[in-house]
């Protein structure tokens, strides 16, 4: 197992689902983790992951205020001395076509997942260049390399993801940092599982290897990407999609 030691993981939508299998992950491979999400929402997979010997702390953050931000990172820097790794993971859909789509709705989705992962970022960015050394993932979305109708606003946001990633990683390479991106497809998460049956089989066989991935299939990635195996890569975004996409 990728062993995340010493290693404080600050992660981001951390109470359900991709989130919460990323930090339940990285507090498995020995990090102390500090699940960040609005209000008290965070502090039941702690309960989890403090039950099963792991270490974790919950963290209220409101990523689309900058102040919630900027708190936060001091927050932990201040009991820590370091956050080593973030994990951008806070993210929201309102799907509509564009032609009916409201204004409100195509900012609120660039707002939370795309703008708020560079303020979150730019937050930890200091400290991290300080101590020239870093880890940087962002979870995107098989929409953001494909795109889907009635969720341009999300593909928009994902795909800008992807770009932001890549040239961040080559701002700072060459002071220890590495920023990768891990893209899941059709993940099992409260969401899909909302589909209606035809259509959960009808996606299904779009996946070369004919299931839905879980949570805990997407955490495997972020956890090696976290991981000091993974120093040599940067730039990069690893899909976990079973296929669906190449």
């Amino acid at each position: 197992m990728n062993d995340l030691s010493e290693r404080v993981i600050f992660v981001t939508g951390a109470s359900r689902g991709i989130g919460k299998a990323i930090a339940q992950r990285c507090a498995s491979a020995g990090g102390t983790v500090v699940a960040c999400a609005r209000e008290d929402h965070a502090h039941a997979v702690v309960d989890e992951i403090v039950a099963s010997g792991g270490r974790a702390i919950a963290q209220s953050l409101e990523v689309t205020d900058a102040d919630s931000v900027t708190e936060a990172v001091r927050a932990i820097i201040d009991r820590y001395g370091q956050i080593d790794i973030v994990v951008n993971n806070a993210g929201i859909v309102r799907d509509q076509l564009t032609m009916r789509m409201k204004q409100e709705d195509w900012d609120d989705v660039l707002e939370t997942n795309l703008t708020a992962t560079f303020r979150v970022t730019q937050a930890v960015l200091r400290p991290m260049l300080k101590r020239r050394y870093g880890r940087i993932i962002s979870i995107a979305s098989i929409v953001g390399q494909s795109g889907n109708p009635g969720q341009a606003n999300y593909a928009a946001s994902k795909a800008g993801l992807i770009g932001f990633s890549k040239a961040l990683a080559r701002e700072v390479a060459s002071r220890g940092i590495t920023v990768n991106v891990v893209s899941p497809g059709m993940i099992e998460t409260d969401m899909t599982r909302e589909l209606d049956t035809p259509v959960r089989e009808r996606l299904a066989t779009q996946i070369p290897i004919g299931r839905f991935g879980t949570p805990a299939d997407v955490a495997a990635a972020v956890c090696f990407l976290a991981s000091d195996e993974a120093a040599y890569i940067t730039g990069q975004v690893m899909s976990v999609n079973g296929g669906m996409y190449m």
